[in-house]
C-alpha cells in the first residue's frame, strides 16, 4: 500500500490506544482524520501530534449519533473524495462490569445495550455509511480493534488466560464485532478491499488499567500493520501483531 496522500478515519482517537494508531499512521506520512466524541479533547489531542509535525485533524464523531457518522462522510467526500483507511477503534466497558469479574448473572440488559451500542452497532452503522468512499480507495483496508475477549475459542478452553475475565456486555460485543469482520471480508472479497480484526494485547489503557503489562506504543502496533497491508495481506482474519488469533 502507497502513502501519498492516503487518507485515514481513526475512531476514539483523542487517547489511548486511538491517540497512539493516529500517531503511527501519521509518521507514514498519512492523513490522520481523529475522530472523538468531545470535540475540544479531539482538539487538544491533536495539537500534541501536530507538534511534532504530524499531519492530523480532529473531528468530532460519536459512532452511536446518526447525524455525526452523516457529517463525517459528507466531510471526507467533499475534502478527499474518498477514505483509505477506517480504524474502528472506538469501544467501552460499562461501569457495571469489571474486566476481572464475570458478570453474567448479575448484568443488565441496560448495560448490554448501552455496551452494544458503542462496540458493535456505532461500528457497523460506520463501517457501512462510509464503504462508498472507501470503495474508491484504490487500496481499502478496515481494521475492527476488537479484544481476545472476544474469542469463543480461547474462553472456551479451561487453560486460556481468558477463562477468569469474563464481562459479559464487553466479551460478547467484540465476538459481535469479529462476527462482523468475517462476514464484511466476504462480502468484499472481489474488491481490493482488506477487512481484518485486530486484539492490541493487555495494554495501559483507561480500559486496560495500570495493571497491563503493554503500554500504548505497541498496543497500536498490530492495528497500524493491517491498516497499512499490502495487495497480498490477509482479509477476514484475527490478529494480534503477526500471530493469527482463534475467533
Amino acid at each position: 500500500m502507497t502513502t501519498e496522500e492516503t487518507v485515514a478515519l481513526v475512531t476514539g482517537a483523542n487517547k489511548g490506544l486511538g491517540l497512539e494508531t493516529c500517531r503511527q499512521l501519521a509518521r507514514r506520512v498519512i492523513t490522520v482524520l481523529m475522530g472523538a466524541r468531545d470535540i475540544e479533547l479531539g482538539r487538544d489531542a491533536a495539537g500534541r501530534l501536530k507538534s511534532e509535525g504530524l499531519t492530523v485533524e480532529p473531528v468530532q464523531l460519536d459512532v452511536t449519533r446518526a447525524d455525526h457518522i452523516a457529517q463525517i462522510g459528507s466531510v471526507i467526500e467533499t475534502r478527499f473524495g474518498r477514505l483509505d483507511i477506517l480504524v474502528n477503534n472506538a469501544g467501552m466497558i460499562h461501569p457495571e462490569e469489571s474486566l476481572f469479574a464475570n458478570s453474567s448473572e448479575q448484568i443488565s440488559l441496560q448495560a448490554l445495550r448501552e455496551t452494544f451500542e458503542v462496540n458493535f452497532f456505532g461500528q457497523v452503522a460506520l463501517t457501512q455509511a462510509l464503504l462508498p468512499l472507501i470503495k474508491k480507495s484504490p487500496a481499502g483496508r478496515i481494521v475492527n480493534v476488537s479484544s481476545i475477549l472476544g474469542s469463543l475459542t480461547l474462553h472456551s478452553k479451561e487453560s486460556s488466560e481468558a477463562t477468569q475475565i469474563k464481562p459479559l456486555a464487553y466479551d460478547a460485543s467484540k465476538t459481535a464485532l469479529n462476527q462482523f469482520t468475517v462476514h464484511l471480508a466476504a462480502s468484499l472479497n472481489r474488491t481490493p478491499i482488506k477487512v481484518n480484526a485486530a486484539h492490541p494485547g493487555w495494554v495501559k489503557t483507561d480500559l486496560g488499567s495500570r495493571r497491563a503489562p503493554m503500554g500504548v506504543e505497541d498496543g497500536a502496533k498490530t492495528a497500524v500493520r493491517l491498516a497499512t497491508i499490502g495487495p497480498d495481506g490477509p482479509t477476514g482474519k484475527f490478529f494480534h501483531f503477526n500471530e493469527e488469533v482463534p475467533w
